[in-house]
């Protein structure tokens, strides 16, 4: 599944639509097209491909565990290191020996450090890696100077040992940035690999998923996985698809009903016939999106790399300052001593591990509830919406429309035949409940010929030599059509309806109902009482939307819309300043998931990769977005609680580190800064850990 990038919809029109329209209703439903994702193309840092992640972070592992073996000779040969554990070693030659080990130490641990700096500083955006090897640097060739000048006190064993912890500090931090790891490895592990296909003979023969075709039939046995997406051919059973929805309630299944690649078949043998295969499943697309979440550019991490530069800049002045004032009242050993633990303590390593951490278990945390991230920013952004606009057939109601009354003027029959004749190659859900309707009654569609769609309308057509045309409260000004008597009382009923026209008089009109979701009353009333602004956009009649308005208690409500008269509305929204998030079904409302600053698609089940949404989520209902408030809300706090600690500990630190408290007797060795350093580290790892305990 390709990631696209495309101007933000502020600065750009909506994407056009392609393709052809299916006939529209009271409800808008275009047929969806190709349009650019809201995602970010580029990603920060050093984050280029899931392999680039898995080879720098066993590299910093291999590094690692060479230079602590060669840490330990060093330590064995420290002089400071006797003295604090009172003993001496006379050892031949334990200079140059130690100056081997820990000039080995500085070019092979510290070579990421110092590759990294040059990029920095190419870029012109000094940061963490300038830091950390403007320290390791100054302790290097400080040390090494101390062996041919007498007076000063070598440090080889600081030097090694902030490599050792800058490595496996970093070490964490690329097994972290790969992403929600832990949830692609399980989504990875619903995928079966074999596979029963029924031969055209009726016997059975296992072969590998991958040669599973589209219009091949398998059997899947109780307890056994489903290779691959499809409709249920034969037989009946629940299924458990806890992956899809986030719930583990099963789901019963019988003929004509979708399985998802990856759910489990409980209790009965399904004959599946396959609809999708490999990359196509919902499972493997579930898996793009996480690693494409992952790969998302966050704005907090821009913060954090920004925080990265700032300090630098300050350490850099205030480690200045150190070895000047040092240099004066006391040694040049002293000052380089003092100097070299300032940019220690700076050294913003739990910064870079701050946020790419809380991405990685924020993406696995959405995964498993159901909540798909495609554009990080978006996400984080969703904690600040203003208002919230949705759909109502779908998304508010059951989105199961039936049909409660069929009036006709004259012959029902001939009503239902000529509307199913125009409906029955169309998708929306109007036109099945209506073919549906028509099949019960025994009425079986005629070819129509000469078909034309008018999308959000309706749709005309020629039908054993007269012109019929079907649609909503628009199709009569579309096709200038006036109501006889006997038709106008159902102009204001609560029903969804269809008109039928046949050569220019209208002969009846279809009713169909709804049912408003228990979850959508909760929803519209917690996002009340969170501020939120609630706004209802619909191409159904004023009557329809007013009732379900009033029930649901939303706070604003638009009827009869047509697909541009949706985007007039979230850019004015937008106009007045708010952010504004659209949540659809990501087909029908494809253009104004675009529009919005964040486009949310509900039950997108097997559309899951649909280029328009934001954020998809998998449970078909409104309170859905419930969650993803929440989480987005706490995957924020946990950025910035990290941040702040990552970074606002050196406001106590750093003064330290320059012994601005000497004269109390409180110093700061640079071991001690890089014990501090890498608690720092540890404290920020362990608080993004916490986010698996927050309430969504």
């Amino acid at each position: 599944m390709s990631h696209r990038r495309h101007q933000h919809p502020k600065h750009a029109e909506p994407a056009k639509q392609t393709g052809q329209p299916e006939p529209g209703h009271g409800e808008t439903h275009e047929h969806h097209g190709g349009h650019g994702g809201h995602g970010e193309g580029e990603h920060g840092g050093h984050d280029h491909s899931t392999m680039g992640h898995m080879h720098h972070m066993e590299d910093m592992k291999r590094r690692f565990i060479v230079s602590v073996i060669i840490t330990i000779p060093i330590l064995i040969l420290s002089p400071m290191i006797w003295q604090w554990f009172g003993f001496t070693l006379q050892i031949p030659y334990r200079e140059a020996i130690i100056f081997v080990l820990a000039t080995f130490i500085y070019f092979y641990g510290g070579k990421p450090f110092l590759t990294m700096m040059v990029d920095e500083i190419k870029a012109r955006k000094p940061g963490m890696m300038t830091l950390i090897s403007m320290a390791i640097s100054v302790a290097y060739f400080y040390s090494a100077m101390t062996l041919v000048m007498p007076g000063g006190k070598e440090f080889f064993w600081e030097l090694a040992t902030l490599i050792d912890i800058m490595l496996i500090g970093h070490y964490i931090e690329a097994k972290s940035v790969l992403g929600a790891a832990d949830a692609l490895e399980e989504l990875v592990k619903m995928m079966p690999k074999t596979a029963m296909r029924v031969k055209a003979d009726g016997q059975l023969e296992e072969v590998g998923v991958d040669e599973l075709e589209k219009g091949d039939i398998i059997l899947v046995r109780p307890g056994e996985k489903v290779p691959a997406d499809g409709k249920v051919a034969e037989g009946e059973s629940m299924t458990d698809e806890a992956f899809l929805t986030g719930e583990s309630k099963p789901v019963y299944k019988k003929p004509g009903s979708d399985v998802f690649m990856g759910s489990t078949n409980i209790d009965g043998a399904l004959r599946i016939k396959i609809t999708k295969s490999g990359k196509e499943s919902y499972l493997s697309q579930v898996i793009e999106l996480v690693k494409e979440a992952q790969q998302s550019r966050s704005k907090t991490q821009d913060l954090a790399n920004r925080a990265a530069a700032w300090l630098f800049y300050a350490a850099t002045a205030v480690g200045a300052v150190t070895f000047a004032v040092w240099a004066a009242i006391a040694s040049p050993m002293d000052a380089v001593l003092r100097s070299v633990t300032v940019l220690i303590i700076a050294c913003p390593h739990a910064l870079g591990l701050a946020v790419p951490l809380v991405v990685a278990i924020s993406t696995s945390i959405a995964a498993k509830n159901g909540i798909l991230i495609r554009n990080r920013q978006a996400f984080e952004t969703l904690k600040n919406i203003d208002a919230i606009c949705f759909d109502k057939t779908g998304t508010i109601t059951e989105g199961r429309l039936s049909v409660s009354d069929v009036v006709a003027l004259d012959d029902r029959q001939s009503l239902l035949r000529y509307a199913a004749s125009i409906e029955q190659n169309s998708e929306h859900i109007i036109a099945k409940a209506i073919v549906k309707h028509a099949q019960n009654e025994g009425i079986k569609p005629t070819k129509a010929t000469d078909f034309t769609a008018f999308p959000g309308i309706g749709a005309k057509a020629k039908i054993d030599g007269h012109s019929v045309a079907v649609g909503g409260p628009q199709i009569l000004l579309k096709e200038s059509l006036s109501l006889p008597d006997a038709l106008k009382k159902y102009e204001s009923s609560e029903s969804t309806k269809v008109w039928v026209a046949v050569d220019g008089s209208v002969i009846g009109v279809i009713l169909l109902k709804d049912t408003i979701r228990k979850t959508s009353l909760e929803a519209i009333e917690t996002l009340k009482a969170l501020g939120i602004e609630t706004w209802m956009l619909t191409g159904d009649n004023e009557a329809v939307a007013k009732d379900v308005a009033s029930k649901t208690g939303i706070d604003h409500y638009r009827a009869d819309l047509l697909p541009d008269e949706k985007l007039k509305i979230i850019k004015k929204i937008r106009e007045e300043g708010k952010i504004v998030a659209m949540v659809g079904d990501g087909i029908n409302d494809a253009p104004s998931l675009l529009t919005a600053d964040i486009g949310i698609a509900i039950g997108a089940g097997t559309d899951i990769a649909i280029e328009s949404a934001d954020i998809i989520l998998t449970k078909s209902d409104l309170y859905s977005v419930i969650p993803a408030l929440k989480l987005s809300l706490a995957t924020y706090r946990k950025m910035v609680q990290n941040l702040w600690w990552a970074s606002g500990y050196n406001i106590v630190a750093i003064p330290l580190a320059a012994g601005v408290m000497a004269p109390w007797g409180i110093i700061i060795d640079p071991a001690v800064g890089a014990i501090l350093m890498s608690v720092s580290t540890v404290v920020v790892a362990l608080n993004a850990q916490l986010l698996k305990r927050a309430e969504i």
